[in-house]
Order: structure tokens, then sequence, then C-alpha cells
């Protein structure tokens, strides 16, 4: 049963996705499954065929809470951009962000609620759903998974105890365990930081390189252990033809502690 919780922190939920309209049918099936619902979510979407605005379209007339689809054209991989796009749209001051091939725990939302800090941002693992489970999956549209699950990996993650969850504490450096599929943060320190660096294109580091900068600019880190729970769709690894050169950005971020992006949020932000 669906329970309308006043967690005190108004809430969009924010997920990337491309051209793989199945996987994305299941994200928002897990989303209107929630325990507390996000008060919106928004699509950031870089560059999809109508087949994906025709799944959204359908499904926005019985979601439980409001759904919007944020689009650019496809011109290669520009997540920062589109990131950015979505997020400056957002009306709430919290954001959970995640991409648009994981399924999410029933109480995923509630536990990024539940152990949010100010100026803290959070970092989840994800539990990985096997090639071979991908048939089955999608034929069933089963968004259901426990330990016991067939087809699946990391299966310690599985495992969801909030009480543990919240005797993590939050840390000054960033780690590498950090996966942009189960992130949430406050939308004053993504604007504090100008957001994602759109000079990234391509596969690879606008994620970490994110938040360096948050870390740069006195943002903490907590992770979620035991809570904020997804299963990662298995997909074909997309090509890494531009992570030499997105290295490089980063290790320029790195170098000069830099804390702001020079083109990010602000230029969709409204005065």
């Amino acid at each position: 049963m669906l329970i309308f919780v006043d967690m005190m922190i108004n809430t969009s939920l924010v997920l990337s996705t491309y051209n793989w309209p199945d996987a994305l049918e299941l994200v928002l099936k897990s989303i209107a499954a929630q325990t507390v619902l996000p008060q919106e979510v928004i699509i950031a979407d870089d560059g999809s065929t109508s087949d994906t605005k025709l799944l959204i379209e359908n499904i926005q007339k019985d979601f439980p809470t409001v759904l919007k689809h944020v689009w650019h054209e496809d011109e290669g991989n520009r997540k920062a951009k589109i990131m950015n796009k979505a997020i400056a749209q957002a009306q709430n001051e919290y954001i959970i962000s995640i991409d648009g091939d994981v399924i999410l725990h029933p109480n995923f939302v509630e536990d990024h609620l539940q152990l949010a800090e100010k100026d803290v941002y959070l970092y989840g693992s994800r539990v990985n759903i096997q090639e071979s489970a991908l048939y089955s999956l999608f034929q069933h549209k089963s968004i259901a998974f426990n330990f016991f699950s067939k087809g699946i990996k990391k299966r310690g993650r599985t495992l969801h105890f909030l009480s543990l969850a919240k005797k993590q504490k939050k840390h000054a450096n960033y780690s590498s365990k950090m996966r942009g599929c189960n992130f949430s943060f406050w939308k004053s320190d993504f604007i504090r930081v100008n957001g994602y660096n759109e000079e990234f294109t391509g596969w690879g580091r606008e994620d970490s390189e994110l938040v360096l900068r948050m870390h740069h600019a006195g943002i903490y880190a907590k992770r979620l252990k035991f809570a904020g729970i997804v299963y990662h769709i298995y997909h074909h690894e997309q090509s890494k033809s531009f992570l030499d050169r997105n290295d490089k950005i980063q290790q320029k971020t790195i170098a000069e502690k830099l804390s702001f992006a020079e083109k990010g949020i602000n230029q969709y932000l409204t005065p």
C-alpha cells in the first residue's frame, strides 16, 4: 500500500535516458511503486526517438505524481547538458538522480529522504541484473527483487536495513564507489558548483568530476549502505573513445581544485 508521508523535503527525481523504452518502462513502474513518492519525476532524454516519447505520454495518463519529459536532439552522448536542462526545471529543493536502466527498491526514495543532510550528497551502489535474466525480465516486466532472486550479482547489496544505514558518517573526500545512477543532493549545492560540466561529451567522468567540485566547495559525501537499493539492468558497454579527453578535464579540476564549472546549469536558470 502506498504511504503518502510528509518527509519535510520537497523532492524531484531526475532520470537520464537514451533510446531504451523497454528499460525506461520498468524504471517508471518501480518509481510508481515507491513507499514515498517524489513531488515530480523529470526524464532527462538525451535525444531518444519517438518510441520513448510515446511511452512517456502513455504512462503520464495514470502516473501517480507529476511526470515531465525534457528532451534535446541527438548529437552524441551529452548527458551533462541534458541533466543540467532537466535539473534547471526541477521545482523542488532536493534532487534524487538515477539512470534510466535501474529498477528501484520500493523504499528507495524514502531512504534517500531519511538519510539526507544539509550540505551533503548521498551516493549508493547497485545490484547487477545479468544478461541471462533479460528475456524473462522484459517478458514479465518484473520489478520485485530480493537476496534470493535469480539472475543477479552482488547479492549482499540487496539487504535493506535502514537502522544500519543511519550509522554511515559523512566524509570530506571523493569515493571511487560513487555512481551517478544512485545519487542525491540539494539543488542549491548543485547550483553552487554550476551543475554538470558541459565540456564532457561521450561516456565517462561527468559524475565524478561534478562531485569533486562539490568537495572543493565544502560539500560532504555520505555513502548509502543497506539502503537506497537499485537493480541495474545489464547492457553492453558504451564506447570509451572520449575517455582520455574526459580524464584530462577531470585532472584539471583536481589539480586546480576547481569548484565551479565554466559552462553549466546557469545557462538554463531564470533570474
